[in-house]
């Protein structure tokens, strides 16, 4: 059972969300789908360029958003969890997903 991935609320990689913060993550992507769908508009409709650039920037700064938002949950509830119950070995997986995010 010490390689298995834990998480807090339940034994298996799965996170119970509270209905705040799941209507809060899931606003910020329908946020960021209709957002993509106006670059894909704009882009069928021949917009120029730099102005696609700036809505597909802002829909870099969207999904930053939600990375951090998801993130701040899962240190503050998942992380925190499993370090008092004793396993160190969530700070390595913590370190490598902020790796990857910071690529």
């Amino acid at each position: 059972m010490e390689n298995e991935k834990r998480c807090c609320h339940c034994g298996e990689r799965k996170k119970q969300r509270s209905p705040e913060e799941y209507k809060s993550l899931i606003h910020r992507l329908n946020r960021i789908e209709g957002q993509v769908r106006g670059i894909r508009g704009m882009l069928e409709n021949d917009a120029y360029c730099p102005d696609i650039l700036v809505q597909s920037a802002a829909v870099n700064a969207a999904i930053n958003a939600f990375n951090k938002e998801l993130l701040a949950s899962h240190i503050r509830s998942c992380v925190a969890h499993d370090i008092r119950e004793g396993h160190d070995e969530v700070i390595d997986e913590l370190v490598a997903t902020l790796q990857k995010l910071m690529k």
